[in-house]
């Protein structure tokens, strides 16, 4: 890491400005990738919370929904693009209703 960079990581007492000097500001490249990949970290580790609450397995939520545990494991560890089609039935298997907002 370059000196300037880790000066700016170092002087950053927000989140906001720790994300802009270890990611670059939003809109970049690297920062939309961040921006991308916390938000599946996030949407994995919701789905695991909430198939856990439900007291099922990985195993019993495919069979729920008509695919297998593999696909059900590689969106929880976040590994797998998902549809919204795919997302919706997920959570209707949980007996759970997504809601998106657009900011």
């Amino acid at each position: 890491m370059d000196e300037t960079k880790k000066k700016a990581i170092l002087k950053a007492s927000t989140l906001d400005e720790l994300l802009n000097a270890e990611y670059g500001a939003p809109g970049t490249a690297e920062r939309n990738k961040y921006d991308e990949d916390a938000m599946t970290f996030c949407l994995a580790e919701c789905l695991k919370e909430e198939r856990r609450k439900s007291g099922i397995t990985q195993e019993q939520l495919a069979a729920r929904i008509g695919t297998k545990k593999s696909y059900i494991s590689r969106i929880e560890n976040g590994h797998a693009d998902i549809q919204l089609s795919t997302l919706t039935r997920i959570f209707n298997g949980l007996g759970k209703r997504i809601s998106i907002s657009i900011l």
